[in-house]
């Protein structure tokens, strides 16, 4: 891996978030309404004085330049409407609730998901491989929004088995993890069965075959890091689903993480809340997506030797 790839590719990820960053604060002053709009509309002085003091009666070109300003210095702004807040702090304290569902659901999805299509993937037209493709066609059908009631009312509320909300303890984790993560565990063994089917008939795996090598040795060797490229092309999608998917997640589970923020400042209108959310989600996704450009070249030599 070369120096100016690694630059042109941390300059693409510079530029990318600041377009986001562009994007995200006009359509923001585009949509109607306001941060201080409420059933009972406040005096006119009164608002006056409050678009003053965030800053709200300067043209749209000095607001952008003093949110660029502060973001440079790592400052999201403050919260329009918990005024006792920051941004920082709001993003700071539901972070770790987020995290730690995202993270739950990734190793889920990819741990999963990658024992299921390669058990199917070795055995090709087989009653196993039949059978695991069945259920991860059901898993597919199965979003975030429709699966997280579903066992809210079957595992919660039916059976009593777990809790159905809040973050008492990990028990409490159970449920919103395996909701978020089913629809992509189930995408990751599809694409992992089939990539692993497309290597076996590659003219090395062949070779290997014939020479006797032992089919542990050649799956860990030869046929894994051939088929992990497609998953790790489906990791930086699936990074940006989870954290949507989050989102109505920790509503449905009344879990405290960001998501359940951003909805609360799109309801109220707090611009910078939602701002603040959505950059944080982009920023996740960007450098997941170049982790991921750094791992294929550690799998196939190939593409380090062309970069």
């Amino acid at each position: 891996m070369s120096l100016a790839w690694l630059a042109r590719r941390l300059a693409g990820v510079v530029l990318t978030f600041a377009v986001i960053v562009a994007a995200v604060f006009g359509l923001l002053r585009l949509a109607p309404g306001g941060p201080f709009d409420g059933e009972r509309a406040l005096p006119p002085e009164v608002e006056a004085n409050l678009r003053a003091a965030y800053h709200l009666d300067e043209p749209l070109p000095y607001q952008f330049a003093r949110y660029v300003a502060a973001l440079a210095q790592g400052d999201l702004g403050p919260s329009f409407r918990q005024k006792d807040f920051t941004v920082n702090d709001l993003v700071a304290r539901g972070m770790p609730v987020s995290a730690t569902l995202g993270a739950g659901a990734l190793v889920l999805a990819a741990g999963v998901g990658l024992w299921i299509g390669i058990s199917a993937g070795l055995r090709p037209g087989s009653r196993r491989d039949a059978l695991l493709m069945s259920i991860a066609s059901l898993g597919i059908a199965l979003p975030p929004v429709v699966a997280a009631p579903v066992l809210v009312m079957v595992v919660a509320v039916f059976w009593q088995l777990l809790p159905a909300g809040g973050t008492g303890g990990p028990a409490h984790y159970v449920l919103p993890v395996l909701a978020l993560a089913l629809p992509y565990t189930a995408a990751v063994a599809r694409l992992t069965r089939g990539s692993v089917v497309e290597t076996l008939a590659a003219p090395h795996l062949l070779t290997a075959a014939a020479k006797g090598l032992p089919q542990r040795r050649v799956l860990l060797r030869h046929i894994l890091p051939l088929a992990l490229l497609p998953v790790l092309s489906y990791l930086g999608p699936m990074a940006a689903g989870l954290l949507a998917g989050s989102v109505v997640v920790e509503q449905v589970f009344d879990l405290p993480g960001i998501g359940r923020y951003f909805v609360q400042g799109a309801i109220n209108r707090d611009y910078t809340l939602v701002m603040g959310v959505t950059l944080v989600y982009a920023a996740l996704v960007l450098l997941f997506n170049l982790a991921v450009d750094l791992l294929y070249g550690r799998l196939d030599p190939r593409i380090r030797l062309a970069r």
